[in-house]
C-alpha cells in the first residue's frame, strides 16, 4: 500500500513537472489572453487561406494561378517586413496590434462580399490577397516580438514554442472548418467567419494589463535601423545559417498550400474535402510535434538538422503515394518533423538575437518566408502543371536534405545549444 502510494505520488510529481515545463509561459496572465485570442483568430485566418486557395483553383483549374494568389499574399512580407520590424522595435506593440487586427477584419469582410458574387472576379481576389499580405507584413513582427514582452526572460523559449503551437493548432481546425463550411454553405461564409474571429483577439488585447509587460526602453527608430539588423545577422553564424536553410527549405518544401491541392486533385483524384482532411492531418502532426518541442528547455542546431532530414524523407515518400490512407499517414508524420524544424529554427533565432534587435531579426525571418512563397509558389505551381503533381514533392525533399548538409558543415565546429542565458 505504501509502495503504491509512493508510486502514485511520484507519477503525479512527474506529470506536474511536465505540465509546468510545457506550459510555463501560460502562468503569465497577458500571455494567456494572447494565447486564447490568437488561437481563435489564427483558426479563422487559416480557414480563409484554405478557402481562397480552393476558390481560385475552382475558378481557374491552374496551378500557376494558385501560386500567384500565394505570391500576392507573401510579396508584401518580402518587401515590407524589414521596415515593419524596425517599426516594431520602436512602437507600443499592443496598441499597434489593435490597429492591424481591426484592418485585417475589414479585409476579410471584403473577401466575403466578393465571394458572395455569382462570378467572383479573379483580379479582386488577387488584390484582396495583396492587401492581406500588406497587413500581415506589418502585423507579423509586432505579434512575434510582442511574445517576448509578455513573459519573463526564462519563459521566452517556451512562449515562442507555444505561439508556434497556436499557429499549428489553428492549422488543424481551420482547414477542417473550411472544408465543412464550403461544403455546407459555400466560400463566402468561410471568409465571414474569419472576420468574426478577429473580435476575439481584439477583446483579448484590450483585456491585457500594460503595466505587467516586460518592456525595455525604446531607442526610437534610427535611419539605418533595417541595415543595422542585416549587419547584425551577418555577424551571428547561427542566425544567418538558420535563415539560409529556411530560405531553401521554404522555397522548395514549404509551399503545401500550392502543391498539396494540386496533388490531391490531379494524382489522388480527390475533392476539396480530401485536401482539407490531408492538410488537417499534416497540421495535427504539427500540433503533436509542437507539444514535444515545447517541453525542451534548450534549442539546438542538431534538432534543426535532424528535422530537415525528416522533412526530406517524408516529402519524397509522399510523392510516391497513390491512395488517400497512405497519403494521410505520411502527411501526419511530415507535419511532426516540419513543426520541429520550424519551431526549433524560430527558437534559435529568438534566443540568439539581442532583445533590442528582436523585431528586426524576426522581420528578416518574415522576409525569408515571404521570398520563399513569392518565388516557390508560382514556380512549384508551374512545375506541377508541366511535370506532374508528384515532382514538386521530390524536389522539395531533395532540397531539405541538401539544406541539412549545408547546416551541418557551417555549424559543426561551433557550440550547438543555446538557452536564455546566452542572450546579450
Amino acid at each position: 500500500m505504501t509502495l503504491h502510494s509512493t508510486s502514485r505520488k511520484s507519477l503525479q510529481s512527474h506529470v506536474h513537472r511536465w505540465l509546468d515545463e510545457t506550459f510555463l509561459a501560460l502562468k503569465t496572465r497577458n500571455f494567456r489572453l494572447f494565447f486564447i485570442g490568437q488561437t481563435i483568430s489564427n483558426t479563422g485566418n487559416w480557414l480563409t487561406r484554405v478557402a481562397l486557395i480552393l476558390l481560385v483553383l475552382k475558378l481557374t483549374g491552374s496551378g500557376f494561378a494558385v501560386g500567384i494568389v500565394t505570391a500576392c499574399e507573401f510579396l508584401p512580407l518580402l518587401l515590407l517586413s524589414a521596415a515593419a520590424g524596425a517599426m516594431a522595435d520602436s512602437v507600443d506593440k499592443r496598441k499597434m496590434l489593435l490597429v492591424t487586427q481591426a484592418l485585417e477584419m475589414v479585409q476579410s469582410l471584403a473577401l466575403a462580399l466578393v465571394a458572395f458574387l455569382p462570378n467572383p472576379p479573379l483580379y479582386a481576389l488577387y488584390l484582396l490577397a495583396l492587401l492581406g499580405g500588406i497587413l500581415l507584413a506589418a502585423d507579423n513582427p509586432l505579434r512575434r516580438s510582442f511574445v517576448t514582452e509578455m513573459v519573463p526572460a526564462e519563459a521566452i523559449p517556451n512562449a515562442v514554442v507555444l505561439y508556434s503551437t497556436i499557429v499549428n493548432l489553428s492549422r488543424v481546425f481551420g482547414p477542417t472548418l473550411a472544408g465543412l463550411f464550403i461544403t455546407l454553405f459555400g466560400y463566402g461564409p468561410a471568409f465571414a467567419i474569419d472576420a468574426a474571429s478577429y473580435i476575439a483577439v481584439i477583446a483579448c488585447l484590450f483585456a491585457m494589463r500594460p503595466g505587467d509587460l516586460f518592456r525595455e526602453a525604446s531607442t526610437g527608430r534610427k535611419p539605418k535601423a533595417v541595415r543595422a539588423g542585416l549587419a547584425y545577422v551577418r555577424t551571428q553564424r547561427r542566425l544567418w545559417s538558420s535563415l539560409a536553410m529556411m530560405l531553401a527549405i521554404g522555397i522548395f518544401a514549404y509551399n503545401l498550400n500550392v502543391t498539396l491541392p494540386l496533388f490531391v486533385h490531379r494524382t489522388l483524384n480527390g475533392s476539396d474535402a480530401t485536401f482539407t482532411i490531408l492538410y488537417s492531418l499534416f497540421s495535427a502532426g504539427s500540433l503533436i510535434g509542437g507539444l514535444v518541442v515545447a517541453n525542451r528547455s534548450l534549442v539546438a542546431i542538431r534538432h534543426i538538422l535532424a528535422a530537415a532530414c525528416g522533412m526530406g524523407v517524408s516529402l519524397v515518400t509522399f510523392s510516391f503515394t497513390s491512395d488517400v490512407v497512405t497519403a494521410a499517414i505520411v502527411m501526419f508524420l511530415s507535419g511532426m518533423v516540419t513543426i520541429v524544424y520550424m519551431t526549433s529554427t524560430t527558437a534559435i533565432i529568438q534566443v540568439e538575437a539581442r532583445r533590442d534587435m528582436h523585431g528586426r531579426v524576426l522581420a528578416l525571418q518574415a522576409v525569408v518566408m515571404g521570398a520563399s512563397r513569392v518565388v516557390g509558389g508560382p514556380a512549384l505551381g508551374t512545375l506541377s502543371d508541366m511535370a506532374g503533381a508528384r515532382i514538386p514533392f521530390v524536389v522539395g525533399g531533395i532540397a531539405c536534405l541538401v539544406a541539412a548538409v549545408f547546416g551541418f558543415l557551417v555549424n559543426r565546429r561551433f557550440a550547438d545549444t543555446a538557452d536564455c542565458s546566452d542572450r546579450a
